[in-house]
């Protein structure tokens, strides 16, 4: 999982509520298990027409803003069906972080287990943020997570709270079998002396 520490790059705003993961990765790309060729399926709907040409009034597909590296996103972001792979492809995409007032529990969590920081913010903040996104002059982000600040390229620092479990995860770029495998001899050491009292389970 790539560690997230500090990262600097263009913020897109997406406003809107309730953008749901049947939005963000539609069902036809839900065939496979392996994380993989998902870049296209991400936002599918809104990128593209049904010829499959790119629609220019999406905020992705922009000069400015094609290559984003967070969204700013309006409230119960990732709501809907629990699908994974909504957030592998917002990875895919080349989406670091999401900043937005509120977001769906297992979509939340799917976040930090994938590497994808999401940060909830007062409402007056995500304002802010989202007409910085908007304007190009404005929309370059520095995201300080060991720091937990968001500094805009114009604007004042804005500071976030993340829970420190999660912070670490990210930062050291750890899934919870990467976090386990941390404390390998320790388990390793336990195994040994708990097999070593009671032969008759080996």
């Amino acid at each position: 999982m790539q560690p997230f520490s500090i990262v600097t790059g263009v913020a897109a705003p997406m406003p809107a509520a309730n953008i749901d993961t049947d939005v963000i990765m539609p069902k036809q790309f839900l065939k496979g298990v392996d994380r993989g060729g998902l870049r296209n399926g991400a936002f599918h709907g809104l990128r593209f027409n049904p010829s499959g040409a790119e629609r220019p009034d999406f905020v992705l597909n922009r000069a400015g803003w094609r290559d984003a590296k967070f969204l700013v996103v309006g409230p119960n972001f990732g709501c809907g069906s629990s699908r994974e792979h909504a957030v592998w492809g917002l990875g895919q995409l080349g989406i670091r972080a999401l900043i937005g007032t509120s977001f769906a529990g297992i979509f939340f969590d799917n976040c930090t287990r994938n590497g994808l920081l999401a940060m909830t913010l007062d409402e007056h903040s995500i304002k802010v943020l989202t007409d910085l996104a908007a304007d190009p002059q404005t929309h370059m982000l520095t995201i300080d997570l060991p720091e937990q600040t968001i500094t805009p390229s114009s604007g004042p620092t804005i500071p976030f709270d993340i829970e420190p479990g999660r912070k670490q995860a990210l930062v050291l770029g750890l899934d919870a079998i990467g976090t386990t495998l941390q404390y390998r001899d320790a388990i390793t050491s336990f195994e040994h002396a708990h097999l070593a009292e009671n032969p008759w389970l080996t």
